[in-house]
């Protein structure tokens, strides 16, 4: 048996290689597909089987992408109103050279949930792991909210069912292949950690203590999602197909010239650079959002219908920067500046600067007293753990709703963990029309490093 887990980063998505004889199986397939074709030819196998554990909510699935070059069949749970692929039967099973992989019906994260449990049939019948998709994770059991707030408990009461009486009833010893991994928007505390069995879940996750249906239902419907409003393209994407790419779409570099022109018609840049570097000089009304927030942040802020010009860290970033935008459905790459600022600087074009802290500066503008706002840009539940007196909390994403909280007539000065956060709101704000505006280098890790006072609401 060959089995290869394939981690996209930044969504902490996770899609697996099956494989046994000369045939193959792919889970929830992200949309560049080059890994899995790659894996089929190392291997000398032929990819037979595509399967979808549900209709994913954080990204593009690559089923309609791989099923191209490779005629598997698509597969997908009820339900939902698919537009491709075929409907699986609670309990199908398929043979893969010597595996037998059995299709369970696991709804609660959404009514279209399944999971696939495999049988390696040259040890014995008994299944020896169990693709969970977004049912169970690591420390973590999938989020519960999407069907609406009215649908919670009954999602709830779905996915106590499919975990108490179909998931954990397959045996302690039983791998786990979860959808995704730490990180993941689906789940706030998968832990780190990415190999697990049914018995140390039983044991460790929090969410599998409560064996009450009516705990587990009251435990499921406290918990806080966040929902970014690109969801609602990748849910339509997920249903229908979406746009074939056919091979990685690199866009072109484009000389200063050329990039201020295609900035002029209209198109939005996405600056890589990390905080500091984006402070010293940027172009005016770039969004900054670092290489590894792309696929976290983008889908936030930016609007599917306008191009994307991209300004890199270093133009060997362009892969990376391409991929993440593409697996959350951003197609429309115009360019990226070839060799970065430093090019447009060069060129004698205009930059904009940004406002730079250390904390120790920050704390002597709070011992003044002077007149700021301290903008933590946090989830509220890390705000609530630990924050500096006096600071308003804002998540990141919400900033754009929420200006009218933010007074334009004084001084803003932003924090998060770290400062990357902090870059996007700064970059967010300075697009606003604020003029001044500051990011805390370090932020609340350096606060804290600096053994400087932090407020436990907790």
């Amino acid at each position: 048996m060959i089995l290869e887990r394939i981690k996209s980063e930044g969504i902490a998505h996770l899609s697996y290689f099956l494989g046994s004889g000369n045939s193959a199986a792919v889970i929830d397939p992200r949309r560049d597909i080059d890994i899995y074709l790659e894996l089929a030819r190392r291997h000398g196998m032929q990819i037979k089987f595509i399967f979808e554990t549900h209709r994913n909510e954080d990204y593009v699935v690559g089923s309609l992408e791989l099923a191209g070059p490779t005629g598997a069949t698509i597969y997908h749970g009820p339900v939902q109103d698919f537009k491709y692929g075929k409907v699986l039967l609670d309990g199908q099973e398929f043979e893969l050279g010597k595996l037998r992989l059995i299709a369970l019906r696991t709804p609660g994260h959404s009514d279209d949930s399944m999971s696939y449990a495999v049988v390696d049939k040259a040890t014995g019948q008994a299944p020896a792991l169990v693709f969970t998709g977004d049912a169970l994770f690591v420390n973590e059991t999938g989020r519960v909210d999407f069907g609406g707030l009215s649908n919670i408990p009954r999602m709830a009461s779905d996915l106590f069912e499919s975990l108490f009486n179909r998931l954990l009833l397959l045996g302690d010893g039983v791998i786990i292949c979860p959808g995704h991994g730490a990180g993941s928007i689906c789940g706030s505390r998968i832990a780190e950690r990415e190999e697990s069995t049914i018995g140390l879940e039983k044991l460790n996750n929090p969410a599998l203590k409560h064996t009450d249906k009516a705990s587990f239902i009251r435990y499921k419907s406290a918990e806080q999602h966040e929902k970014p409003p690109y969801f609602s393209l990748m849910e339509k994407y997920n249903l229908e197909g979406a746009p074939l790419l056919k091979g990685l779409p690199l866009p072109p570099a484009l000389n200063p010239s050329e990039f201020k022109t295609a900035l002029e018609k209209g198109a939005l840049v996405i600056d890589t650079n990390l905080p500091a570097a984006f402070g010293g000089s940027h172009v005016r009304g770039a969004y900054n959002i670092w290489l590894g927030g792309l696929p976290t942040f983008t889908g936030w802020f930016l609007p599917y219908d306008k191009p994307i010009l991209l300004i890199l860290e270093n133009d060997l970033h362009l892969e990376t920067a391409t991929r993440y935008l593409i697996r959350i459905g951003y197609d429309n790459l115009a360019g990226y500046l070839k060799n970065g600022v430093e090019a447009w600087y060069n060129a004698g074009y205009p930059l904009e600067k940004l406002n730079l802290l250390s904390v120790h500066e920050l704390k002597a503008k709070i011992d003044r007293s002077e007149n700021f706002t301290l903008l933590d840009v946090r989830e509220p539940e890390a705000w609530r753990a630990g924050h500096i007196a006096g600071s308003k909390n804002i998540y990141v994403g919400h900033i754009q709703q929420k200006l009218a909280e933010i007074p334009a007539d004084r001084p803003v000065v932003v924090l998060c963990s770290v400062g990357r956060r902090a870059g996007v709101a700064c970059s967010l704000l300075l697009r606003a029309g604020y003029t001044q505006v500051y990011n805390v280098l370090g932020s609340m890790t350096a606060w804290r490093q600096a053994e400087y006072p932090v407020v436990n609401q907790k």
